[in-house]
This record gives C-alpha cells, sequence and structure tokens, in this order.
C-alpha cells in the first residue's frame, strides 16, 4: 500500500493527472474505499497472476482511459502507448522514441510481410 499511497499523493498534489498502479488483487477493496472517499475516478482491469491494473485520475482524463484499449496492455496500438505513455507522466522524448521503434517495427514487418 505503500507506494498506491505514494500515487495517491502525487494526484491530490497535482504532480500527476493519471496514475497506473499494478498490484496484488487482495489490496483492491482497501484502495477502492480510499478512491471513493476522495471522490476519485478509477477503473480496474484483471491481469495475469491474480493481480490488476488500476488507473486513476482527473474526469477527463479517465474519460481518455476508458475510451482506449487497456485492458490487455500488450495489444494496445502504437497511437493508443504512446497517447497512455504521455498522460502517465513519461519521458516525452522517451516515448516520441518507443511510438517511432514501435512504427518502424510495423513498416518493417509490412515489408517483409
Amino acid at each position: 500500500m505503500d507506494v498506491f499511497n505514494h500515487h495517491l499523493y502525487e494526484y491530490e498534489k497535482g504532480l500527476r493527472n493519471l496514475i497506473l498502479h499494478t498490484c496484488e488483487m487482495s489490496k483492491v477493496e482497501e484502495m477502492i474505499f480510499k478512491l471513493k472517499r476522495k471522490k476519485i475516478q478509477y477503473e480496474i482491469y484483471k491481469i495475469k497472476n491474480n493481480r490488476i491494473n488500476l488507473f486513476f485520475g482527473s474526469d477527463n482524463c479517465m474519460n481518455v482511459v476508458r475510451t482506449l484499449n487497456v485492458q490487455d496492455l500488450s495489444n494496445i496500438n502504437d497511437e493508443e502507448d504512446f497517447i497512455l505513455g504521455i498522460m502517465l507522466g513519461y519521458d516525452r522524448e522517451k516515448q516520441c522514441i518507443r511510438y517511432l521503434n514501435r512504427k518502424n517495427k510495423d513498416v518493417v514487418h509490412e515489408l517483409i510481410g
């Protein structure tokens, strides 16, 4: 819960507008209780090994998350990956490089395939 509490602190202080927290399913009830008490929007997606991805943040950011295909992050497309990375506050330059590498990989795959 220490990491979750730190994420909550960063959100409340305005350091980040969107958080992705990955954890064991057993922690969900306590986290949801805190988010509901603070009236913070959230979405939970089950992943492997009894774990979850918990997104929480501002209304606008959560509305964007809901429009993206984030149920399985390994299957998101290049644009969704880029948008999500930027929204989560990842380094912009690194996100641009990641996006270009993913796009170039697809271009190479299309040429070979």
